[in-house]
């Protein structure tokens, strides 16, 4: 469930400025299952952070692991912070392919990458609709007024104030 502060103003004004300096993540890291390449945490992390900092903004990620009678299943909660003490925050989980410290390892990984892609805005230079489509690659960059048309757009599914932050 998304949480986010009660006001949205600073924050969004803030990505907005953030995702209009961003480029795509590089596709550096190759797949050798299914013979592609991917962008990995490392290169999302290089497209965003330095336009996220010059803006106030900053990401924190925590990862946790719960265990029932299914299995593991790892959760990564992120946090996009700004300066003002606005936030949005998300957990996305998954059930790891081998329940193993690897396999954990992995799955976590896998979380915040796209986790952070998705807080941040941040696509891939070119995407497998492109590629499989033949057309040409396209670097993502998402315009000021596209992103705080996005967030105005957006219903919180929680709310959270300083009082209920804890709960």
């Amino acid at each position: 469930m998304i949480e986010t502060s009660t006001e949205m103003n600073n924050i969004a004004a803030a990505l907005s400025k953030a995702q209009a300096a961003m480029e795509g993540a590089k596709k550096d890291s190759a797949n050798p299952f299914f013979k592609s390449r991917y962008a990995d945490l490392a290169s999302v992390w290089d497209a965003c952070r330095g336009p996220l900092t010059a803006n106030g903004l900053s990401v924190v990620q925590t990862a946790s692991a719960t265990n029932d009678e299914t299995g593991i299943t790892v959760h990564v909660s992120t946090m996009l912070l700004h300066e003002s003490g606005q936030f949005i925050r998300d957990t996305i989980s998954v059930k790891p392919k081998e329940n193993s410290p690897q396999g954990v390892g992995s799955a976590i990984t896998y979380l915040r990458r796209y986790a952070l892609s998705s807080i941040a805005g941040v696509a891939p230079e070119d995407d497998d609709g492109n590629a499989a489509s033949g057309r040409a690659a396209q670097t993502s960059r998402s315009g000021a007024d596209d992103a705080k048309a996005r967030f105005q757009q957006a219903t919180p599914a929680k709310i959270v104030t300083p009082a209920t932050a804890g709960n």
